[in-house]
């Protein structure tokens, strides 16, 4: 298929430019959010506390997003917690595709009992459900940035892991595959040479899929008091803490969690959209 082609397919998958501009708007707003001027996202002001968004056409208040119990700003709270979200789902992500392309990688080229310890390894981990497997070695490390990050690397890698195997089971079998055995290739250099590269569109495609999937295990650590410690901002953090106030100061919690959906929207649409645009043979139109 021409790039021309496959250009004109893409202005056609208008749900991948819309998942895109959320992306695109979130880490705008996270870069800029130090320059933006708005109010300390830990710093309460009694006098201020639970005030209503002050949304209008014409002009912004002081407190665009209102204030929560303490008086905190929630515009500042979300754009400092989109950063802390970014930061430990992204450091999670690739910290677990690393460990997950690396085992799927032996498993499936060298077998035997190294691809059955490791994937014997996938079941059992499949078979613990994610939240209780995260609360567990969270409970057991204890809270923090670290911790959170390892956790939530450690209940990513499997997928990684499976699919890589399956693919590389495929691909060790072609012809060019064979031709770089008979001329003396080392199996460092076939792996990462002729099999990494030629399967790198799933890994994007899980790589995006596992953003999302982990940016909402985050969220519900956080809101379980096992993810960001306060006093830093966190969706999750945020809330829990709007949940107690949600008859009286709906915005509290409403609008972290608006921020978390269309997060979480645009990761999964943008995901759909890299799949398409790398799998030629995936013309939906």
């Amino acid at each position: 298929m021409s790039l021309r082609a496959m250009l004109r397919r893409q202005r056609r998958n208008w749900l991948g430019i819309l998942g895109g501009v959320l992306i695109l708007v979130l880490i705008g707003l996270t870069l800029a959010g130090p320059w933006l001027g708005l109010p300390d996202p830990v710093r309460g002001d009694l006098r201020a506390r639970m005030l209503a968004p002050t949304i209008s056409w014409t002009s912004l208040g002081p407190h665009p997003f209102g204030t929560d119990q303490l008086g905190r700003d929630i515009l500042s709270r979300i754009v400092t917690g989109s950063r802390v979200t970014l930061m430990v789902a992204g450091s999670a992500v690739i910290l677990g595709g690393i460990i997950g392309v690396f085992l799927g990688l032996i498993a499936g080229y060298f077998g035997g009992w190294s691809d059955r310890i490791l994937m014997r390894l996938v079941d059992i981990q499949l078979a613990f459900p994610l939240m209780l497997l995260a609360l567990l070695v969270v409970a057991a490390l204890g809270p923090s940035l670290h911790n959170l990050i390892a956790v939530l690397a450690l209940t990513s890698w499997v997928r990684y892991a499976r699919i890589v195997r399956g693919q590389v089971l495929t691909v060790r079998e072609r012809e060019f595959i064979q031709a770089a055995r008979s001329i003396g290739a080392s199996h460092l250099r076939i792996l990462a040479r002729h099999i990494l590269p030629n399967i790198l569109t799933p890994i994007l495609v899980v790589a995006t899929l596992e953003l999302a999937r982990t940016i909402v295990l985050e969220a519900g650590l956080s809101f379980l008091g096992l993810g960001i410690q306060p006093p830093s901002p966190s969706w999750g953090r945020m809330l829990a803490d709007g949940r107690t106030y949600i008859a009286s100061a709906w915005w509290i919690i409403t609008l972290p969690g608006i921020a978390l959906m269309l997060t979480v929207l645009g990761v999964n649409l943008l995901g759909d959209w890299l799949r398409d645009w790398l799998d030629p043979q995936a013309d939906r139109g």
